[in-house]
């Protein structure tokens, strides 16, 4: 089978991760996929804010937990967090994002890391809170969040693919 398909059939989400960090150099390979994301006329509207301090990324989880209702970590104990955020003056911001994301997540399946992709990332960063780390990092602009990639090496077993359902293409011959 082709080697980027058995990629795409492969990855899963995953959300159980072992605590160990990530190594900066596979990180950084994820973060490359990511910002060679098709985007809308070539604008390249999004922006990616990768976590690795544990303090850090811990307030972004608690902050993600308050939002979503729970006090329990909505990164799945996952070390690395890759914020995905995109300039709202670009009219395929979103879509830009989620390509992003996308290809995030399915390198980090080709080099063995978990991923999963977890949401909340716009109302997180509309906060004052969220607004504050923008600032800190001298990120200006009218950006929204579109995700956080949660990357780390997985704990347990990767789930298998459902099958995929009989109507979802339709040809037109």
């Amino acid at each position: 089978m082709d080697r980027v398909l058995e990629t795409i059939k492969t990855r899963r989400s995953i959300r159980a991760y072992k605590p160990d960090m990530v190594e900066k150099e596979l990180i950084d390979k994820v973060i490359e996929a990511g910002t060679y994301a098709a985007t809308g006329r070539g604008n390249q509207s999004p922006i990616i804010i990768a976590v690795t301090n544990r303090e850090v990324r811990d307030k972004l989880s608690k902050m993600n937990g308050k939002i979503m209702g729970t006090d329990t970590d909505p990164f799945y104990g996952a070390p690395v967090v890759l914020i995905v955020l995109a300039d709202k003056t670009k009219n395929t911001y979103l879509y830009d994002g989620s390509l992003v994301m996308g290809n995030m997540m399915l390198e980090a399946h080709n080099l063995g890391l978990g991923s999963c992709w977890i949401h909340r990332a716009k109302e997180e960063f509309e906060s004052e809170e969220g607004k504050e780390i923008l600032k800190s990092l001298g990120i200006t602009g009218d950006y929204e969040g579109i995700g956080h990639c949660v990357l780390g090496y997985i704990k347990g077993d990767a789930p298998e693919a459902a099958p995929r359902k009989e109507d979802y293409v339709y040809y037109i011959d």
